[in-house]
């Protein structure tokens, strides 16, 4: 089984906690995680009609019966079992009594906090990051095309792959999004993905994506807070210090996932990403989701950004925890490209960074000029690397 990075999350919430909720997309590998930590627990589907049925009957007398070692699958299938839950751990503050996973609901987490406010910790799970397959040499050079959900590597042929990542879009514009607040309609869900996955790696111009799908500014802010709450997008925020400076302050916007990224943009297989136009910035995208899911779960804090000005100085990545900044320049070339660094000399300069760093594709690891170190993006996949960026 494959070691999850957000495991010893789970194992510390655990200690602190009467109530842990698992948050994530959907098949990212929420039950095989918390059935593995916790394999002696009773576990209930909410999607499965006979255990929604069984709670539903009379939570409170459930609760009584089962006082502790539950896991609640797609709790937000019965939202009312929240306040029933705060009652019952307030009688018995002992950490580690339940564990709540949930998906497609962007207000589950509000949710759940409103009604078991300090009694809840929350661990944020995503598909499979390219270092946890470290040790699957097939997986690992599979994971930038087809992306991270599990069952992707459960097939081999390559139309197998595609045929779920389909399937997957169309459960998710179909089913899923329509079921939010505020309802996305099947016909405009679909539309409105194909075109982020036009504007991935870019700046948003939230207006212009509004004004192309023919609704108003307004309901595109719910609808990308919304795709941003089901976890199929990160806005990646700018980094803001020198108040003096004429800095961009809109988001850049990624589809987290480069597999349905792929798909959305009717790409076939892996050959297509070498004369795809936009082959930088899913690369960019693959990096930056590897980094900074990581870095929130190594380093206590931590926040991803990208900097840019506006007279076009610009360096993709910024983790910051406290005083502690990292750049991160990324190229999806094998060959380094030594004149291309302006942008992020001038961000460690406006920073006060001694050093920054060159993540790209080929095979050497060597120091550059002016503090840069340049390196094999092989080597971020190792565990506490984030950390060690931000030691300096």
């Amino acid at each position: 089984m494959i070691a999850r990075v957000c495991e010893r999350v789970l194992r510390a919430k655990l200690r602190t906690f009467p109530v842990i909720l698992v948050i994530g997309p959907r098949q990212c590998g929420k039950t095989t995680l918390v059935r593995k930590v916790l394999p002696g627990w009773k576990y209930l589907d909410l999607e499965r009609t006979s255990d929604l049925q069984s709670l539903s009957l009379d939570p409170e007398k459930y609760l009584e019966s089962h006082p502790s070692r539950l896991i609640f699958d797609e709790c937000h299938r019965l939202p009312s079992l929240f306040p029933l839950m705060r009652g019952a751990v307030d009688a018995d503050r002992r950490p580690g009594r339940f564990v709540l996973t949930g998906s497609i609901n962007p207000f589950l987490v509000k949710e759940v906090t409103e009604s078991l406010t300090g009694r809840v910790g929350i661990v944020s799970m995503t598909p499979l990051l390219a270092g946890e397959l470290a040790d699957k040499p097939a997986w690992l050079s599979e994971r930038w095309f087809w992306g991270g959900f599990p069952p992707v590597f459960d097939v081999s042929r390559a139309g197998d792959k595609a045929d779920w990542l389909d399937a997957y879009l169309i459960a998710l514009s179909e089913r899923d999004l329509p079921r939010l607040r505020p309802r996305i309609p099947p016909t405009r869900a679909l539309k409105l993905l194909q075109m982020l996955a036009h504007v991935h790696g870019g700046i948003l111009n939230a207006s212009e994506v509004a004004g192309s799908l023919g609704v108003s500014h307004t309901i595109m802010s719910r609808y990308l807070d919304a795709l941003e709450g089901t976890f199929v997008i990160r806005r990646l925020q700018p980094f803001f210090e020198n108040v003096g400076k004429r800095l961009v302050k809109s988001p850049k916007l990624y589809v987290r996932d480069t597999g349905l990224l792929h798909r959305l943009s009717g790409l076939a297989g892996p050959a297509d990403l070498e004369s795809w136009p936009r082959r930088g910035a899913s690369w960019e995208g693959f990096v930056i989701e590897e980094l900074a899911t990581r870095a929130a779960v190594e380093v206590p804090g931590a926040a991803a950004y990208f900097w840019r000005t506006r007279a076009g100085g610009e360096t993709d990545l910024i983790l910051a925890a406290g005083l502690r900044k990292a750049a991160v320049e990324i190229k999806s070339a094998s060959s380094c490209d030594v004149h291309g660094l302006r942008g992020l000399r001038e961000c460690m300069k406006d920073l006060g960074l001694k050093s920054g760093y060159l993540v790209y594709r080929g095979r050497d690891r060597m120091a550059l000029t002016g503090g840069i170190r340049l390196m094999p993006w092989r080597e971020i996949l190792r565990p506490g690397f984030t950390r060690g960026l931000l030691r300096g």
